[in-house]
């Protein structure tokens, strides 16, 4: 009798989400936190004050804007992009110290900031390998007016910047790797979830060794009826 036995790896994956402001892609990551607990986040770096319920270095790392301007003359961000006034920048070593030591990392940034992570990626030896894109996108800019009336704590003003902002950045879906028109939170999640298990088993990323033994089994195998 021939009793099968493999070993498999998968090499890590930088899963980047992006997301016009209040197309879901932090709720969306924060879920896949939830479900997978081996997947790391990197926390990123904003210049923007807290709103109330955002603790610093959960959320964001809060910098004052001195700091942050010191840490992009050292070299120390991934991508960094003024967004609305704001700085937000994501911290190269966190990334790349995650991934060479194996490990699945989710990215939430802005359209901003995956056209440059891509970019880098293309000459990157670690990066290049690890990266999957995926772009979340509302139905309609009425239904994103909504979600971000919903959130609060934005002026009518800044509401407006991220509307005009949002129909180029939708415009930007085609240079992503996989798209996802949003509908409930369960369903993004869901449909997350499976690019990730696809990207996951992708054969280029698996190191397999399959091999077997004809010696008899300590027990009786069960094999499933076949019809």
């Amino acid at each position: 009798m021939f009793h099968p036995s493999y070993a498999m790896k998968s090499q890590p994956i930088l899963f980047l989400i992006s997301a016009p402001s209040g197309g879901g892609k932090t709720t969306v990551m924060n879920g896949l936190l939830a479900a997978m607990p081996g997947l790391q986040r990197v926390v990123t770096c904003t210049t923007r004050p807290p709103r109330p319920t955002e603790r610093d270095g959960v959320e964001y790392h809060f910098l004052r804007p001195g700091e942050f301007e010191v840490r992009v003359a050292r070299g120390e961000f991934l991508e960094h992009a003024d967004v609305y006034g704001n700085r937000y920048g994501t911290r190269r070593e966190a990334v790349l110290d995650l991934l060479n030591a194996g490990s699945d990392v989710i990215l939430s940034l802005d359209v901003q900031g995956a056209a440059t992570v891509r970019r880098l990626a293309t000459s990157d030896p670690v990066l290049k390998p690890a990266l999957v894109t995926a772009f979340i996108t509302p139905r309609s800019l009425a239904e994103l007016e909504c979600r971000l009336r919903s959130r609060a704590g934005d002026s009518e003003a800044v509401i407006q910047k991220r509307l005009a902002s949002a129909e180029q950045e939708i415009l930007q879906w085609p240079t992503f790797d996989y798209l996802v028109v949003s509908d409930t939170r369960a369903s993004d999640l869901a449909r997350i979830q499976s690019i990730f298990a696809a990207e996951k088993s992708r054969c280029s990323r698996l190191d397999f060794q399959f091999g077997g033994s004809r010696t008899q089994p300590t027990h009786k195998p069960v094999c499933p009826q076949i019809e």
